[in-house]
């Protein structure tokens, strides 16, 4: 490791069971370099889904990797589970559909052996492969815009003592979306610096029917929610491009208008709405078609999709302004080591969550600061209600969030 110091590591690897988490940790037990002392498959299958997880454990892993539950509340409360459950110095978040790269353990055991003591966390380079000699499709390119996000969990190591410090996950955020931006801003606001490493994971781009682009403006109402918490400035903070939201609103409401106009039995306002509609649904279809393949298929596609999605944002930021009006911002985070002792700044980042979430009308699952979960602790009591992969110690019990 190039002289590097030694560092404690834990892997969390939210999962639904999909078949590309034996990918992942076929990639980690090849890696070349310091393995992590453990392993924790945060499983967030529903709890309706009680069978084991239908992976194989590579042979070389199988004394270390463990199992919790988090019961289907999305993969912030599953990372928050697995890493509540391990003790090492740091937690490196990875997908159950990336590729940790040939060296990744020994590039990562650099990068986080050249973290100074103010740095709270170190972000991989992501990389997705797309086919050099066909145009990506539009769902090819929206995933490839992974490799120039940043703080995204796909792999993401933080001190455990900063996640203990900012109360982990905000488990508000139901999706795999911007709850890892959420959680580096409150990083950053507590003082701490997060840096970029040289180690490497490959982001395949997943199979998805022609719907997923419409599917995805539900992130609309995490939006909202990173508003009420952060104030609108955050998307520079976060390097986070500003979507088409304004455009699509407007192209609703032309859709909407020119269809009041037409029951109203006014016909030069319905058609000049219309008219409105059809050119801004064009302009978003032409600029999703023209930098694609073109094939019948994707055009069609692109047709269908670009229709539904203005509606379809407007129908979920709406509904995030709704179930997000109570939310209040962020309190102002302490700098590390500065004032109170560690454990007093981690209780109170605890209370600012657990206030938090109370505030926006969550239910009082355990999540920051309430009584700690089955899945919490590793081995800890009550009946494992999923098994474990074969080869691997049992499944945690399941508690409800």
């Amino acid at each position: 490791m190039n002289g590097a110091r030694a560092v404690s590591y834990a892997v969390v690897i939210p999962t639904l069971g999909r078949p590309s988490l034996a990918v992942t940790l076929a990639a980690l037990a090849e890696s070349q370099g310091p393995p992590p002392e453990r392993i924790v498959l945060a499983d967030d299958r529903p709890l309706s889904d009680c069978g084991p997880l239908d992976v194989e454990v590579p042979p070389s892993l199988r004394d270390r990797v463990s199992v919790v539950a988090s019961c289907g509340h999305g993969p912030a409360a599953a990372r928050n589970a697995g890493w509540r459950s391990v003790r090492q110095e740091w937690v490196a978040f990875l997908d159950d559909d990336t590729v940790p790269g040939p060296t990744w353990a020994a590039d990562l055991a650099v990068d986080l052996a050249g973290c100074g003591p103010r740095t709270g966390g170190s972000q991989g380079r992501i990389v997705v492969p797309l086919d050099p000699g066909a145009r990506p499709t539009d769902w090819e390119r929206c995933t490839a815009g992974l490799a120039d996000s940043s703080w995204i969990t796909a792999d993401m190591a933080y001190r455990r003592s900063v996640l203990e410090q900012v109360g982990g996950f905000d488990e508000r955020f139901r999706r795999a979306f911007r709850e890892d931006a959420d959680l580096a801003l409150r990083v950053l606001d507590a003082g701490w610096q997060l840096t970029r490493g040289g180690r490497t994971t490959r982001h395949p781009v997943r199979p998805a029917d022609r719907w997923v682009s419409v599917r995805q403006q539900a992130g609309n109402a995490d939006d909202v929610l990173m508003n009420r918490l952060h104030g609108r400035s955050w998307w520079g903070r976060a390097e986070a491009p500003r979507g088409r939201l304004p455009r699509h609103l407007a192209i609703t409401a032309c859709l909407v208008g020119a269809a009041a106009a037409g029951l109203a039995r006014r016909p030069s306002p319905a058609v000049a709405l219309a008219g409105l509609w059809l050119a801004g649904t064009g302009e978003f279809a032409l600029a999703r078609i023209a930098p694609g393949p073109r094939h019948a298929e994707e055009v069609g596609t692109m047709l269908l999709t670009s229709a539904l999605i203005p509606p379809a944002a407007g129908y979920h930021w709406a509904r995030g302004l709704l179930r997000h009006r109570r939310v209040q911002p962020w309190p102002p985070a302490s700098a590390p080591g500065a004032g109170e002792p560690a454990a007093a700044r981690e209780a109170a980042g605890a209370r600012e969550l657990a206030g938090a979430r109370e505030a926006a009308g969550v239910d009082g699952r355990p999540g920051v600061g309430g009584p700690p979960r089955h899945g919490d602790q590793p081995h800890a009591g009550g009946p494992p209600r999923h098994g474990a992969p074969a080869g691997t110690p049992a499944a945690e019990g399941r508690a409800d969030r």
